[in-house]
């Protein structure tokens, strides 16, 4: 019998990969966070963490 394999926790993104994917300041992206309009963030400590999922899912939304 073999033990199971732990899954990986998908990777996240910083902030600054994100603003990087999407060609944006990082501070438009604490506007959008501070307006809650932009891609779902999390708190991960003190720092911003994206899931790449959720900012493509976001990006696809906004060019419907």
């Amino acid at each position: 019998m073999t033990a199971p394999t732990p899954t990986s926790p998908p990777e996240l993104w910083s902030i600054t990969e994100t603003a990087a994917f999407l060609r944006i300041p990082v501070g438009t992206l604490y506007q959008w966070r501070h307006r809650r309009t932009g891609p779902r963030a999390s708190k991960v400590g003190r720092h911003l963490r994206y899931n790449p999922a959720d900012v493509r899912a976001w990006l696809e939304d906004q060019a419907a």
